[in-house]
């Protein structure tokens, strides 16, 4: 009967061993993932950046290729202009003001 005992106990304590060994290999893992998951956010964050700065860059092509005679996106090339007279216009009146 006690051979048995030491025989469970030991095969118990192996079956330990082996769960500790894949809980630290687990563990490592997820560390690995978390530093590979915030490495993923920050290059997102940076394309979403560069998006914004191309689709700006984008939008100020279409106006001046506009300005140069295409008549693609005419419209939206008014509407700046009209928007940009707008802005003048308040400064000037702004400056008449302070005089």
């Amino acid at each position: 009967m006690i051979r048995g005992n030491e025989s469970s106990i030991a095969f118990l304590e192996q079956k330990i061993i082996e769960l500790l060994n894949k809980l630290k290999g687990n563990h490592l893992s997820l560390v690995r993932f978390e530093e590979q998951n915030e490495l993923l956010k920050t290059r997102n964050v940076e394309l979403e950046q560069k998006l914004s700065v191309m689709l700006e860059e984008n939008k100020s092509l279409k106006i001046a290729n506009n300005l140069l005679g295409s008549n693609e996106g005419t419209q939206e090339t008014k509407s700046k202009i009209n928007s940009l007279i707008k802005e003048v216009e308040n400064c000037i009146q702004q400056v008449s003001e302070m005089n």
